[in-house]
C-alpha cells in the first residue's frame, strides 16, 4: 500500500517546515527489503522540491538533515 502526504516539522517562531513523503509498506514485515526488517520497503522524503532522505528497498540517501530525521522517525513510529 502506498501512502503520501506532509508532515509539519517545527521551526523557530511558531512555523513549519513542509516535508512531503511517499511511503510504500506492507502488512507483513520484510527482513530482506524492509528497513530495519520492517514494513516499509519504499520511501522518499522532499523539502522544497529537494529529495532529503530515499529508500528503496535498501539506503540511497540516508536523512540528511534534521527535517528528515525527524519526518522519518514519525514515519517508522506510524508505518515499520
Amino acid at each position: 500500500m502506498w501512502s503520501e502526504g506532509t508532515i509539519g516539522i517545527p521551526t523557530k517562531g511558531a512555523k513549519y517546515t513542509a516535508v512531503h513523503y511517499w511511503v510504500k509498506h506492507f502488512e507483513e514485515p520484510s527482513e530482506e527489503y524492509g528497513i530495519d526488517g520492517g514494513r516499509i520497503s519504499k520511501l522518499m522524503l522532499k523539502q522544497d522540491g529537494e529529495v532529503i532522505c530515499n529508500y528503496d528497498r535498501g539506503w540511497d540517501m540516508e536523512p540528511t538533515c534534521k527535517e528528515a530525521e525527524l519526518a522519518f522517525a514519525i514515519l517508522m513510529k506510524e508505518h515499520n
